[in-house]
């Protein structure tokens, strides 16, 4: 890897497990698991901007990527939403670029564009044939430069987030189900409220409050620029100076300070709505990302409800036959978040049943631990998804992107892999142990009401 920052310049070798003909888990096992060196130029320009080029030539496409270290935990009451909001203005205009021009011309190119809001990052990404690199920089850049934010499509754009807000939460059960268990689990933290925002906000942020927020998170040097595929990275950083480099900084964000407080008892609520069948939430305050518990966890998970053979779908699905499904999820995050489990019942089963059979499997585990077998199919499981993610351009610049935001630094990739193998079953119990407690524990139930009651 050759990174240049303010014009010093290390080479650094660098490997990341990859899938071999054997496939990843035969490979450990074989110990012939190949590496695959991620060629990665590392400039941060005058401005701020972070830029990381990943050249790889096996097909001929590229993707560009900008990720912006804002999301909702950088919102404050009033105006929650407002990040997935600007998200969709990025889209409708700026000073070379007109409303809707984006993806016109990106589209008439043979490109395709997406962007996504969540609690710690927002992130905007074109893939496009190699010959349209210069086109996607020209394009991305001129966003960066200044959103347009014209009166009129602040108004028409909001009027679509608040339809998104009534498909996804209001009218949808499952979304309240979720939106309740953050705000419910956390008293202080801005991660008690969603990324789309609580209707009352959205109904009064305006133009102002968006320039305003625009300017302070929207910068360069808040943004990490990303781009893999087929190019050639000198060439590639010359053009990147050359349509970012004179996009003013703007004054460091404030820091989140705000920390959520211990929970010092269990936390239920009930949520009554027409519904064919009852569910229940679950869950637990867990570490942040920079903890090293969060790799017992995710063993933890797939040991859990990772496949037909894990313990909650054994348990509840085939023995008890008293769930349709039934999941965990160990989401990372900047700061401290939550390990989840969702339990979706059969007609005419209760979902205290279904906590009592998690609980009970949770209990088991941070007594007695789990079995070889568990932990050595969980790590394969792990590693393949880890490894699957990065076979593609846009699984590159997206990985990195991400951790790039959640750990302050990309190479943290490179660790990972051997992370989930260092993993012992004696971690995983005394994980199992930390965090489930009955007093660290939020609960949400599905109650099914009948239509117009």
């Amino acid at each position: 890897m050759k990174q240049t920052l303010f014009g010093v310049t290390t080479a650094v070798a660098l490997g990341l497990l990859a899938a071999g003909p054997l496939g990843p888990a035969a490979a450990q096992k074989a110990g012939t698991a190949p590496a695959v060196v991620l060629d990665a130029t590392v400039e941060t320009l005058g401005n701020g901007l972070k830029v990381i080029l990943v050249e790889d030539h096996s097909v001929p496409v590229v993707s560009r990527q900008t990720f912006y270290r804002v999301g909702a935990r950088n919102e404050v009451p009033g105006i929650t939403g407002i990040s997935h909001f600007i998200e969709h203005m990025m889209f409708n205009g700026a000073e070379k670029y007109g409303p809707k021009e984006f993806d016109r011309i990106l589209e008439s190119n043979g490109g395709y564009s997406n962007a996504f809001t969540s609690d710690d990052m927002t992130a905007y990404y074109e893939d496009i044939s190699s010959d349209g690199l210069e086109l996607v920089l020209d394009l991305d850049s001129d966003r960066m430069r200044g959103v347009a934010f014209d009166p009129k499509y602040v108004v028409s754009e909001m009027g679509v987030v608040m339809e998104e807000r009534r498909m996804s939460i209001d009218n949808s059960v499952d979304g309240q189900l979720w939106e309740d268990l953050d705000a419910l689990a956390f008293k202080a933290h801005p991660y008690t409220w969603p990324v789309i925002g609580w209707m009352s906000d959205l109904e009064k942020i305006d133009r102002d409050d968006c320039v305003g927020y625009f300017r302070t998170y929207y910068s360069p040097n808040n943004a990490i620029l990303i781009i893999a595929g087929d190019f050639d990275a000198k060439e590639a950083m010359e053009r990147v100076r050359e349509y970012y480099g004179s996009i003013p900084a703007q004054e460091p964000p404030a820091p989140v300070r705000t920390a959520e407080p211990p929970q010092l008892g269990e936390r239920r609520a009930e949520l009554r709505r027409p519904a064919e069948l009852p569910a229940v939430l679950m869950a637990w305050h867990t570490p942040a990302a920079g903890s090293d518990d969060i790799y017992a966890l995710d063993v933890l998970d797939k040991i859990l409800s990772g496949g037909e053979s894990s313990r909650l779908y054994r348990s509840l699905v085939r023995e008890m036959e008293a769930a349709v499904s039934v999941g965990t999820a160990a989401p990372w995050r900047i700061d401290p978040y939550l390990f989840i489990a969702e339990v979706k019942m059969k007609t005419g089963k209760s979902t205290v049943d279904a906590e009592a059979a998690v609980y009970a499997e949770l209990g088991e585990i941070a007594s007695n631990g789990v079995t070889g077998e568990e932990l050595e199919r969980a790590k394969n499981l792990l590693e393949a998804d880890f490894v699957r993610s990065m076979q593609t351009v846009n699984g590159k610049a997206s990985k990195i992107g991400r951790y790039e935001v959640l750990f302050g630094d990309w190479r943290e990739i490179l660790n990972v892999p051997e992370k989930y193998r260092a993993v012992t079953g004696e971690q995983v119990r005394e994980a199992a142990a930390k965090y489930f407690t009955d007093m660290n524990r939020t609960v949400v139930t599905l109650v099914p009401e009948e239509a117009g009651s």
